[in-house]
């Protein structure tokens, strides 16, 4: 069958993709930016669309033309600067159903979520719900599937903060707030699986299924969990207050307006307290068998070095930016509150006085520059690289113009090569998926 998956470069629908591809089908992926899906998977073709922009039937009609089975994995969890939630899972899939209609697309699959409903708490859940329900009324052959907390191999989103959570300092105990909430998880094959059973046809369709495992699982147990998976010892978990929850999901909240899509945004923590949980009887029955227990996710994918590495530094890297920010910021802060004293470093050394205030404030307006674009998600890459290049370049002005600086006791040109070190780092982890 010829198959679209919408989101196909996220981590369920690149699963997918891989799934339908594996069991013989052509797919088709399309996501906003395709390039390092497109290099990694070349069994599949692929279109670079911005779902969030296709809100009319007519958008979707060219790129469903010919298909078999749509199966639509997008989602966007909290509006923000490149996120429309309402907009991509809402009124682009409206759309979607229509055109689906009007071309006669044999079966849709919408991967849905646990807890979508027209009165629950975020956007989030009730564009899904109702999304959901609009498929149903489609007159279209549907199947509807709702996962509940996804692990996969991929660390992204909340996948990547559970090992970071894991790899918490066994030295200090670990605060997490909402230590009771009950999640019910299902692996990342599993979905995969149940969505190349509805686009074949194995499972009645014009049904509802949860994704979701019998156990339900507090998350100070899961993340106990991960912690024995990743091979460290035991964590010590204290229960830190609700109020602190809140707290983060503001603060990530406002992350957000700066690009960030964190995990701990105050959607995310919103369903968390509500609890992850859904029924995993219809689809056992539907399948014969219910999906695996987070216990049998854990054996089937052991941890690797990489998966130690990655929590670690999915702490480090906030720190890295903030440190950045702050460093560059308070540097250019400084210049900027005694040009006079800056510039008689040069001075002293036989450059004229004017020269040598421009070059400070130059420099400490660049410093304030490069510390505020290192907090902004787009262009933090930049920045980082930005802060390598001024950094050699002071180097190279203080050897021609100071190079009896290098002799310094306080080393202020030695220091700079160490100092390079964090932004060079904050590259090689600025990739998020």
């Amino acid at each position: 069958m010829r198959i679209l998956v919408l989101g196909a470069t996220g981590l369920i629908g690149g699963a997918v993709a891989d799934a339908l591809a594996a069991a013989g089908h052509a797919v088709t992926g399309l996501g906003r930016h395709i390039g390092p899906a497109a290099a990694a998977r070349g069994h599949c073709q692929w279109i670079a669309r911005d779902i969030a922009a296709c809100t009319r039937p007519e958008d979707w009609t060219p790129l469903i033309a010919g298909m078999d089975v749509v199966v639509n994995c997008s989602g966007a969890l909290q509006d923000g600067p490149r996120d429309d939630v309402r907009a991509v899972q809402e009124s682009a899939m409206l759309a979607l159903w229509q055109a689906c209609a009007a071309a006669g697309t044999r079966r849709v699959v919408q991967v849905s979520a646990v807890g979508a409903a027209m009165d629950a708490p975020t956007v989030f859940m009730r564009s899904k719900a109702v999304a959901d329900a609009a498929l149903a009324a489609s007159g279209r052959d549907w199947v509807v599937l709702r996962p509940g907390l996804v692990w996969a191999p991929t660390a992204y989103g909340g996948t990547a903060l559970l090992r970071a959570l894991a790899a918490w300092p066994g030295v200090l105990p670990l605060p997490l707030t909402l230590a009771d909430a009950l999640v019910q998880t299902v692996s990342v094959e599993d979905v995969a699986e149940a969505v190349l059973a509805a686009a074949e046809g194995r499972v009645p369709g014009h049904r509802t299924y949860d994704l979701v495992e019998a156990e339900a699982h507090s998350l100070a147990s899961l993340v106990a969990a991960l912690r024995g998976w990743s091979g460290r010892p035991p964590l010590r978990i204290t229960a830190a207050p609700r109020w602190v929850a809140r707290l983060a999901g503001l603060g990530s909240d406002l992350l957000g307006r700066l690009g960030w899509r964190t995990p701990l945004r105050s959607t995310a923590i919103a369903e968390l307290a509500r609890g992850v949980r859904g029924d995993p009887g219809p689809w056992a029955a539907a399948i014969g068998r219910p999906v695996a227990g987070l216990g049998d996710t854990l054996r089937r994918c052991p941890a690797t070095v990489q998966d130690r590495w990655f929590g670690r530094a999915w702490l480090m890297r906030p720190v890295l930016i903030g440190g950045l920010a702050a460093f560059w910021l308070a540097s250019g802060a400084i210049a900027m509150a005694q040009p006079g004293a800056a510039a008689g470093v040069l001075t002293a050394r036989g450059l004229a006085g004017a020269p040598a205030l421009a070059i400070v404030l130059g420099g400490a307006l660049l410093d304030l520059a490069l510390g505020a674009l290192v907090l902004v998600r787009r262009t933090m890459p930049a920045a980082a690289c930005g802060m390598l290049a001024v950094s050699a370049a002071y180097l190279l002005g203080g050897t021609l113009l100071a190079p009896d600086l290098w002799g310094d006791p306080l080393g202020p040109l030695v220091k700079v090569v160490p100092a390079m070190l964090p932004a060079a780092m904050l590259l090689a982890l600025a990739e998020e998926r």
